[in-house]
Parts: C-alpha cells; structure tokens; sequence
C-alpha cells in the first residue's frame, strides 16, 4: 500500500504515515471533546445544589445536553464531504470551547441550560473521528479501524467522569467554595480543546493523497451529493435506529450515573464518578471488538452477517440493561452494568463497520444521519428520567425492552450480501 493510499492493516503502535497520524489524532481528539461535552455531568449533584435545580430541570438539561448535537451531526456530515474534515474538525473545536469557558458565569438555571445546550454541538465531533477515518483505511480494516478510533474516543466519556470530580476537589481543597470550584474546572476541558485545535490542524491531511484545497477534483462532491438517494435508503434509517438505543444509551448513562449512584445507593460525588467511570472505561476494548467481530464476519457474510451481529449485540444488550435496572446491590448493579455496557458498545462498534459501506459517495451524510440517531435517541431517553411519575429503574427498564425491539427491527432488515470492493475514497476522486 502507497503512503498515498487507504491503509489495509491497523498498527496502532504506528505513528508513520499521514494515515496513522491521522487516525491517533482523529481519536485522541474526540477523547478530548468528551471533557468538554460531559464534564459537568459528574459534576451534576454540586450544580444541583448550587443552583437549585428540579428533577424536571435536570432532565431538560440532559436533554439539552443531546439535542444541539443532532442537528450540529448534520450538517458537520455534510461540510466532511465538502470542506474537509481537517478544518470542519479545527473550526469545530475553537467554536465549542466558548461556551465550555463561559458556562462557569450561569447562577441560573435558564443560563446553564442556555450554555449546557451550545455545548453540545461539541459532540458532532464524532462524525468527523468516524468520516477521518473511513477514508484513511480500506474497506477489509475499515470497520475495526473506526471501532478503535470511536472507542478510544468514547473512553473520554468514562475517564472524565472519573477526572473531573478530582480537579473540583482539588479546587475546593485550593480554598473556593464548591459553587466556585465546578465554575473553574470547566476552564480545564475548554483548553483541551484549543490545544486539540491546533495538533488537528497541524498533524492531520482530509485524505491520504493530501488536503482538499491541495487536490483538484474531478467532480465537485457538492455535485455527487444525492440526499433523495440516501434518505430513501431504509437501510440508514435502520442504522440511525440501532445507534439510538447503544450509543444514545451511552451517552444518557453519562449523563445520568454519577446522580444515580448517589441518589440509589448514597455514595459521594467523588466515588459516584469513579463507577460512572467504568462505564466508559469499558470502551477502551469493547466497541473495538464490535468492530474487529463485524469485520471477521463481514469476510464470510457481508453486511448481511453483520447486522445480524449488530442485532444480536442490541438484544443482549437490553438484556443487561433490564437486569441492571433490578439490581437491589451495588455489586450486582456494578456486575450488571459492565455486562451491558459491553454489549452496548459492541454494538456501537458493529453499527459504524457497516455505515461506510451503505452509500460510499455519501459517506459524511450517511454517518451523520446515524450519528444524529444516537442523539435523538439520546434526547428521547431523557425525557423519561425528567419525567416525575417515572422512576430512575423504570427508565432504564424501558430502554431495554426498546434496544430488544430494535434489535429485532435491524434483523430484519435486508442488507446486501457481498461487502464493495471500492473504497469509501471512491466517491471522493482526485485528478
């Protein structure tokens, strides 16, 4: 394989070639963004407090936290294929960091919503780490390679629910009040992402034959883009359903289990973080397994075989959750929630080894159509923990019974058999 190729083998050890550069800044990047976009969830029982909130405000501001990522998933998908994902990447860290910085001036409760709702275009982040990515390997790796890189980036989501409540105790030990210090930790993840700005910038190229600007292209891509073709396509839809009940979940636990661990089981801000971290701990291996097993069977079925393993990933998936949700025991509940935060993100890593495939010309639009899915799924489930006449166990009972139906939804779905030989890189010809 030339330097200016799709790559056919993973080394994560590498850091040679403008592929692996690109692939090791791409994830530690959204590892990053995950301080900015959640780094006030652990920090939830102090906001609380300090601000008075309601269970109902609470949930609006989850529900906030989900929403803005929707729609920002959307058109980030399309400016991939179009402008890039180095500086849609770069534009879009510099943008979210100001609302990081500035939520520590909210002393109500319709400021915080205000800032916790912008920051959360900061999740489209993902679409750029999976569409990177994509396009800098070929199709035999291409579903391990985004599972890695998507994994080790959501493991941001477990190592900052375990950090920060560790910089606001070192604040408050430092002197400032508990409303002080969660106001000042948030300076922290707001530098993260202006120095992950600058090394995306500095260290990445949009293909591996080099920078849109760089290359001249045969076919405007703006040209090729066929949104009729993509949204007609069952098959996106089916994706985006799937991602709305393992990743929408994911990102609802790390929203919601620091305040459930101390609300059901009365820990401290400190310890609930540190077992709402091991939720996203699990992603330094799990969602690359989702992908590492779709691609192995993907070798012998096609896309096919695996949504089949998609399918079978979600249901059991919504067999844990349902057990974790009548757990009486912290050990069980803790036993209980590894077990379906594995299948969880297998089946994060086995829905983005198939969405590359579904449209190779579109595959910015397409993933940020399943992308958007996991928000909206992320944002419907928080209406059920704001909801006063549904308990905590009741919500995650409900979204277990809904990853089951999807499961079986995804398997019946018809996908085709044979994976395509071309390249995602295919629709983004250079002269």
């Amino acid at each position: 394989m030339t330097a200016n190729k799709p790559l056919s083998k993973l080394n994560i050890f590498s850091f040679s070639g403008v592929q692996m550069r690109t692939f090791h800044t791409t994830w530690f990047t959204f590892f990053m963004c995950f301080f900015g976009w959640f780094g006030l969830a652990p920090l939830m029982p102090t906001i609380r407090e300090d601000l008075g909130l309601t269970k109902g405000q609470v949930g609006n501001i989850m529900i906030a936290s989900v929403s803005a990522t929707i729609f920002a998933r959307l058109l980030i998908g399309r400016l991939c294929d179009t402008w890039g994902p180095r500086k849609t990447y770069t534009a879009l860290l510099v943008f979210g960091s100001i609302p990081v910085f500035l939520v520590g001036l909210s002393h109500s409760y319709e400021t915080f919503l205000f800032f916790r709702l912008a920051i959360g275009i900061i999740g489209a982040s993902f679409v750029i780490t999976q569409y990177h990515t994509s396009v800098m390997f070929a199709p035999n790796i291409k579903g391990t390679a985004n599972a890695v890189a998507g994994g080790w980036g959501n493991l941001g989501g477990g190592i900052t629910n375990m950090v920060m409540p560790l910089i606001f105790a070192g604040i408050v030990g430092l002197g400032y009040t508990k409303g002080e210090a969660w106001r000042l930790a948030m300076i922290v993840p707001g530098a993260l992402l202006l120095v992950c700005a600058f090394l995306y910038y500095r260290f990445t190229k949009d293909l591996p034959e080099g920078n849109y600007e760089d290359l001249k292209r045969t076919v405007g891509i703006k040209e090729k883009t066929n949104y009729a073709e993509v949204l007609k396509d069952w098959r996106v839809w089916a994706l985006a359903l799937a991602y709305s009940v393992c990743f929408g979940m994911e990102i609802t636990f790390d929203n919601v289990a620091a305040l459930y661990f101390v609300d059901a089981f009365h820990f401290d801000q400190k310890m609930a973080g540190l077992l709402a971290g091991l939720f996203g701990f699990m992603n330094i291996f799990a969602r690359a397994l989702g992908g590492i097993f779709a691609d192995k069977i993907g070798t012998h079925y096609g896309i096919g075989g695996k949504a089949w393993l998609l399918a079978g990933f979600l249901m059991l998936e919504g067999v844990g959750l349902y057990f974790f949700a009548n757990t009486l025991t912290i050990s069980y509940a803790i036993v209980a929630m590894l077990s379906f935060a594995l299948f969880l993100k297998m089946a994060n890593g086995a829905t983005y080894a198939i969405t590359p495939f579904i449209n190779a010309k579109n595959v910015g639009f397409v993933a940020g159509i399943v992308g958007a899915g996991g928000n909206i799924g992320g944002m419907l489930m928080g209406f059920l923990f704001k909801s006063d006449s549904i308990t905590y166990t009741q919500a995650f009972q409900y979204i277990g019974l809904a990853a089951i139906c999807v499961g079986l939804i995804v398997a019946l779905t018809k996908f085709k058999k044979e994976i395509p030989k071309e390249a995602v890189t295919e629709g983004l010809k250079m002269a």
